[in-house]
């Protein structure tokens, strides 16, 4: 295993335990078994190690999965591939929030880790473009209704997806795959069916 397979793997059990807030480059360092100096080596600071981390170490089925949607318009059912990506969704969120969440109480790193985003042209709103690009294109060969908004539906999925995995920290939770299907159930039936006239 690299030097920075190693500093990797530390640094991602050092954030989840600790919270990213806490968890020190000399800390992490020294879990690695290398120096503060080392872990500079292959990190610019510690935002650029938590970005390494969350795209190295983080489950990478929900990247992969938003990467190839663009391939899955006009093909199969557009319920299938939502459920699939709210199953991933809830994976990565669930995974990942404890060691994201300690970011809010640095208004610092926070600056910090916001402005490496930007200058990357990375970030956790991407993730909801993507999907509403998917669902545009979706709504253009007409396998949903033309009056569904695209960007409304993909955060509707996402931040449900966000809140089982933030629940999933409070509460003993079972059935995330029957969870992402009901979800998805209820999502599409808006997406899809005509509404029902009053009378």
């Amino acid at each position: 295993m690299s030097t920075r397979d190693q500093m990797l793997d530390a640094a991602a059990h050092v954030m989840r335990t600790r919270g990213l807030a806490r968890a020190t480059t000399k800390e992490i360092a020294r879990a690695a078994g290398f120096s503060e100096a080392a872990l500079y080596k292959h990190f610019r600071d510690k935002t650029d190690l938590f970005l390494a981390v969350l795209s190295e170490r983080a489950p990478s089925s929900l990247t992969t999965l938003l990467g190839g949607l663009n391939d899955r318009v006009g093909q199969g059912s557009v319920s299938e591939t939502l459920e699939e990506v709210a199953r991933e969704a809830i994976r990565f969120y669930n995974h990942n929030f404890p060691m994201a969440a300690s970011i809010f109480s640095e208004p610092q790193l926070l600056a910090a880790h916001r402005e490496t985003m930007r200058e990357r042209g990375v970030g956790p709103q991407h993730v909801t473009e993507v999907l509403a690009d998917y669902l545009a294109a979706e709504r253009k060969l007409g396998r949903i209704r033309p009056d569904a908004d695209p960007r409304a539906a993909a955060g509707l999925l996402l931040g449900a997806c966000f809140q089982r995995g933030f629940l999933s920290h409070f509460v003993d939770q079972q059935g995330d795959d029957d969870f992402a299907g009901d979800l998805v159930r209820t999502l599409v039936s808006g997406l899809v069916e005509a509404p029902r006239e009053r009378g």
